[in-house]
């Protein structure tokens, strides 16, 4: 591995980002929105916005990220920018860390973002801390990074890519828990729902946002979070193929 090579992939990622101002409309403009139409769409029963909206802040990176990473990684590996790289004497987790490296500082803007707009503009309120909330939103918005890098390498065109969304991101929203508590599903849907990242990252943040309880059950749902992100990105490596020159 070597830092120098990781670090320039982030920076040209970085860049070819700030010049795509529609991307950076939707990973950073998107979300803001999304929380000012769920504080309108609930302003006659508060109850419900401050009881979901501490959840869904940290949803929707989430959502915004894994479709913004999957299609941008598409177009590399579509223009042949990634076979080019696979050809140079590079080792593939530099390449792909430095993406993820870029991404991941996107994704903290965002969240940072939509943070200051869900806290400071909207009111909302969490029982627990909100430095906890902006931190499991972060780590979200890093699943759906990974999970994005991951499926591009089975999509040959952005369309196929955004036909991921109800594949593998929508049914993980149905059966996380925030629609319907899980104890109420059929037992095949909550054995579905169990293996699904995306409601572990859903509880720990229900959790901090009902303020607690902070036990074993809660360290398990960041760690299966953080080891499932680390699992796609590893996954996503083995997509990439070495091309000789």
């Amino acid at each position: 591995m070597s830092p120098r090579v990781t670090f320039a992939t982030a920076a040209r990622v970085l860049t070819q980002l700030r010049r795509d101002p529609r991307t950076v409309a939707l990973l950073l403009a998107v979300p803001c929105v999304l929380m000012v139409l769920l504080k309108e769409v609930f302003a006659d029963e508060q109850q419900v916005f401050q009881k979901i909206g501490g959840p869904l802040l940290g949803l929707f990176p989430f959502i915004s990220m894994f479709l913004v990473t999957s299609i941008t990684m598409l177009r590399e590996r579509v223009s042949g920018t990634l076979e080019r790289l696979m050809t140079l004497p590079l080792h593939k987790i530099d390449i792909l860390l430095g993406y993820a490296i870029a991404f991941a500082l996107f994704a903290a803007v965002q969240v940072t973002l939509v943070s200051v707009v869900a806290f400071g503009l909207l009111d909302l309120t969490v029982a627990g801390p909100k430095w906890a909330v902006v931190l499991l939103a972060i780590g979200n918005a890093l699943l759906g990074m990974s999970l994005g890098l991951f499926v591009s390498a089975f999509a040959t065109t952005e369309f196929q890519a955004v036909q991921f969304m109800p594949a593998l991101v929508f049914p993980q929203l149905l059966l996380c828990g925030l629609f319907v508590a899980r104890s109420s599903m059929a037992e095949w849907l909550q054995v579905i729902s169990a293996v699904l990242p995306l409601t572990y990252a859903y509880d720990a943040l229900a959790k901090v946002a009902a303020g607690g309880p902070y036990g074993a059950r809660f360290a398990a749902d960041v760690a299966v979070t953080v080891g499932a992100t680390l699992l796609l990105l590893v996954l996503a490596a083995g997509t990439l193929r070495r091309r000789t020159p």
